[in-house]
Formats: structure tokens, C-alpha cells, sequence
């Protein structure tokens, strides 16, 4: 099984001014873990997780002035779509993250999550063990 056949292709992106309340909000709202920082001064693709957020708030940072972009990891590690769900998971266990931005011919195509990863490895159809 392949990336492409994981990834969710309805990626939430964000802009590196929205604070990190209104980021937050709208990973809520979509019920998704990370989005996508699109910063055309910085010339780049960054990932915002809900990580970030906590580390963020933990700090006793105030998420009504903290700016997506001071929180933003731009040293990204993207995934092709051809990459199989192994490549995916060892990238993520290798750099200890969860999601990975899925680029095809330089273009966001979507993003892949762990979750993501164990729903293809193991179907909802799959009874849970029970002890």
C-alpha cells in the first residue's frame, strides 16, 4: 500500500499571521491534527501540529497574539505520493512526528498521519482483541 492511498487530499492551510487560537479553532472544527503553513514571504511549506499548540500554551504563551509562523516547523520532511505506508512510517518514527506533508511535483497533495497509516494496516472490519 502506498501513500496516495493513505493521505487525505483535503488539506487545511493556514497562513503564518493567523494567531495560534484561530489555527487552532479550525483544527478543531476539521477535527485534523496538523495544517499546512503556506508562507509566500518565507518561500516555503510548513506543518503547525497540535503539538506545537501545546508546547506553545505550555510555555504560558497567549494564543491570541502568537502567530502561526513563530511556531511553524519549516524544516520539513515531505513524502511522495509512490512512497509506500513503510517508507511513511519510518520517516515519521526517524524524525519522531506524526504527520507528513505529501508533495506531488512540488505541490501540496495532501498529508498522512499515523492514524492514517494504521486505519489501511488495520481495517475498522478487524475485531479489536479482547482480554
Amino acid at each position: 500500500m502506498f501513500v496516495r492511498d493513505a493521505m487525505s487530499t483535503v488539506v487545511l492551510t493556514v497562513g503564518p499571521a493567523h494567531t495560534l487560537r484561530q489555527a487552532a479553532a479550525l483544527m478543531s472544527a476539521r477535527r485534523v491534527g496538523a495544517a499546512v503553513v503556506l508562507d509566500p514571504d518565507a518561500g516555503g511549506i510548513g506543518i503547525l501540529t497540535e503539538r506545537d499548540i501545546l508546547d506553545s500554551i505550555g510555555l504560558g504563551q497567549d494564543p491570541d497574539t502568537e502567530r502561526t509562523h513563530a511556531h511553524t516547523t519549516t524544516e520539513v520532511v515531505f513524502a511522495s505520493p509512490d512512497w509506500t505506508l513503510r517508507d511513511a512510517a519510518r520517516a515519521m518514527t526517524h524524525g519522531g512526528f506524526r504527520h507528513l506533508i505529501v508533495l506531488d511535483g512540488g505541490q501540496v497533495a495532501g498529508i498522512v498521519s499515523v492514524r492514517d497509516i494504521i486505519r489501511c494496516w488495520v481495517p475498522s472490519s478487524e475485531p479489536a482483541p479482547m482480554h
